[in-house]
């Protein structure tokens, strides 16, 4: 038998910190990340030769308890080292005369009638199979669709369709990966929510270009 007819039928344990051997730069998030408001799916890793354990205090910035904004990121993400989510908590309010934040220092500057959700964008929400280049910089309340790629240094400030390549600051959908059609299709299969014996299965249709293979493997 070949090596492809002898591979594992459960693929990679997804609650496994470095899944590749001997190599520790790797690593799935969602048993590295413990934090209140932060969802990371299965299988999304950061490779960081500085370790992915520091994922969240390096690549999660002003991510606030009060300010109640989440950072969602959905299954199979691939994100270079480097990339930052920038948190609505690095927002400043701009209803008055300065920006400057008084209140957070406290010591006679505080203000009991503050709302610090004032403003905010919401949630910061990263499908699944998404793939983010180094030094990608993601802003607050940004949706960025499934299957979709940022290119390396983009600056996000904006929503991202599923499937498109977004490049360059600030960020602009270049083209879509595929026409609108298949598109469709490729949600409608949704091959990310398929059990792991299921995708390890159909891996070819998975990394081919047949999308009516695809969509044959999720009937």
């Amino acid at each position: 038998m070949s090596d492809l007819q002898n591979r594992p039928l459960a693929g990679p344990n997804p609650n496994e910190k470095h899944p590749m051997d001997g190599i520790v730069q790797v690593g799935f998030l969602k048993p590295l990340v413990n934090q209140p408001n932060v969802e990371i799916g299965d299988y999304t890793y950061y490779d960081d030769p500085a370790g992915p354990e520091h994922f969240y205090e390096r690549c999660v910035r002003y991510h606030f308890e009060h300010m109640g904004d989440r950072l969602v990121i959905g299954r199979f993400c691939a994100i270079a080292s480097g990339v930052q989510f920038i948190m609505n908590g690095a927002n400043h309010r701009m209803d008055g005369l300065s920006t400057y934040p008084f209140a957070i220092f406290g010591k006679g500057w505080e203000d009991p009638d503050h709302d610090w959700a004032k403003g905010s964008r919401g949630d910061t929400v990263i499908g699944n199979d998404v793939w983010i280049g180094t030094d990608a910089v993601i802003l607050p309340g940004v949706t960025i669709g499934d299957g979709a790629i940022i290119g390396s240094k983009a600056v996000v400030a904006s929503d991202v369709p599923a499937y498109g390549i977004a490049v360059g600051n600030p960020a602009r959908t270049l083209r879509q990966r595929f026409d609108e059609k298949t598109v469709e299709r490729l949600l409608a299969a949704a091959w990310w929510n398929w059990p792991a014996e299921r995708i390890t299965a159909n891996l070819d249709a998975i990394r081919g270009a047949d999308v009516a293979m695809l969509e044959r493997a999720s009937a």
